[in-house]
């Protein structure tokens, strides 16, 4: 079936970003996400989920293990499970991106410090 981010159900997470969900099944989740400039996610580790981000546009930070990653658009990281990390806007513009997870990240995810 397809899917539009303008069809496709909204929620807001954090202070202001926005996310849209493409797909939301039990054992493949798709998310269009977007991060105003200088936002970040809480830092947070997922058991079971492996995920994979893919810039759309904008430039973002990916802190993983205790290394940040910088990201153009059409660039992408894998998250393994276990592997704690943080989404980063550190620039003065929005970034979007895609958030794949395998499975499902719903009650799979512990906040960190």
């Amino acid at each position: 079936m397809k899917i539009s981010k303008e069809e496709a159900a909204h929620y807001i997470w954090g202070a202001k970003c926005d996310g849209w969900h493409l797909v939301q099944g039990e054992t493949l989740s798709v998310i269009h996400e977007r991060m105003p400039a200088r936002t970040t996610e809480t830092r947070h580790v997922h058991s079971k989920s492996r995920q994979f981000f893919f810039i759309l546009s904008g430039e973002a930070c990916m802190e993983l293990d205790g290394v940040t990653y910088v990201m153009e658009p059409h660039e992408g990281i894998e998250i393994p499970p276990g592997a704690p990390h943080q989404m980063q806007n550190q620039s003065d513009a929005d970034v979007e991106f895609l958030v794949i997870s395998h499975p499902t990240t719903r009650g799979d995810r512990t906040e960190l410090n």
